[in-house]
């Protein structure tokens, strides 16, 4: 069991998602605003200091049909600058239509305009997450 941080990168903004110890639920932390990508990576790395993150999970921008263009890329450096800035391991996972059922979430909740641009991403960081421990859990179960 572990403390898991979820990021989900974005160039003007990252969603930030945290578990519990048991890996039970996923719950938004908020969202970053930061175009500085070094000071962005000194604000994740302390989140994940601050919250006792055993590990840090970002989300991984596939395209459908499972290939990386430019946005992969940008994320797996983001990925080898905060591995060099911290000791907690750092993994990707497929991130792929999170954002569109963050939207289609924020449309059922009925969450509108600015507001919704602020929650949006950390929404997105909360459904990587949960997709992560749930995997990790039916991983466990069927063995």
């Amino acid at each position: 069991m572990m403390v898991i941080l979820a990021v989900d990168y974005g160039k003007a903004r990252t969603g930030l998602a945290i578990c519990d110890k048991n890996m039970i639920i996923a719950t938004p932390v908020g969202v970053i605003e930061e175009w500085n990508r070094e000071k962005l990576v000194d604000k994740i790395v302390q989140t994940a200091v601050d919250r006792k993150a055993d590990l840090i999970i970002i989300g991984l921008p596939k395209n459908m049909d499972g290939s990386e263009g430019e946005s992969a890329k940008c994320t797996r450096e983001l990925k080898e600058l905060i591995e060099s800035r911290c000791d907690t391991p750092v993994d990707m996972h497929d991130e792929r239509c999170t954002t569109m059922i963050a939207h289609q979430y924020l449309n059922d909740v009925n969450v509108r305009g600015k507001k919704r641009k602020q929650v949006v991403d950390a929404a997105a960081a909360t459904i990587i997450l949960q997709s992560y421990i749930d995997g990790i859990k039916f991983k466990a179960g069927s063995k």
